[in-house]
């Protein structure tokens, strides 16, 4: 008995003719290169690269102090990280904020920004090895910090005001003016 090809019975019947549905491919995504790309010649380049090159002006230059402005309570943000990593932020008065970012203490970020350079470990290590271990006012093997105008009259530590000293000098020294130490050595 044979049925018609569009009768009930024959759609039971698995079809093992027919392949079974095949899903649709995925789409791969494309790597950005680090290939080999093609290098344009000399000529494309200057004719694609304009003659002068301005810098946006809504940036601001990382040690220009003039693009300083104090927030709505009159200070400037001070950030920075300790010696182990932990970050920290104090509101400055905005006459120290110019005199670390002049000084190349302090970076500005933004307008009501700056950040600390060095934590104080890596400070220490600038300045020694900015001197070469040498103190500053005898010539002899130095270790300590000293700072040329003193803290206690109004010196900051930067690395403009900051020399390497030995223990001797930087103790004799103490809260003295450069000049009025300079004449007790000699």
């Amino acid at each position: 008995m044979l049925e018609a090809a569009g009768s009930p019975a024959s759609a039971a019947l698995p079809a093992e003719a027919s392949p079974p549905a095949e899903r649709p491919a995925k789409r791969r995504r494309r790597r950005r290169g680090k290939g080999k790309a093609k290098k344009p010649a000399a000529a494309e380049i200057a004719a694609a690269a304009p003659a002068e090159i301005k810098p946006k002006s809504h940036k601001t230059d990382p040690g220009d102090a003039s693009a300083l402005r104090p927030t709505r309570q009159g200070f400037i943000r001070m950030r920075g990280k300790t010696d182990n990593g932990r970050r920290w932020y104090q509101e400055v008065d905005p006459e120290l904020a110019i005199t670390l970012v002049k000084e190349h203490a302090a970076v500005v970020v933004n307008r009501h920004t700056i950040r600390r350079i060095y934590s104080n470990k890596e400070f220490r290590r600038l300045i020694l090895t900015r001197d070469n271990y040498t103190c500053h006012f005898c010539g002899q093997y130095g270790d300590t910090i000293d700072h040329l105008l003193p803290r206690a009259k109004g010196g900051h530590t930067t690395p403009v005001n900051c020399v390497c000293a030995c223990n001797e000098c930087n103790q004799s020294k103490a809260a003295r003016d450069l000049d009025e130490f300079m004449g007790s050595l000699e």
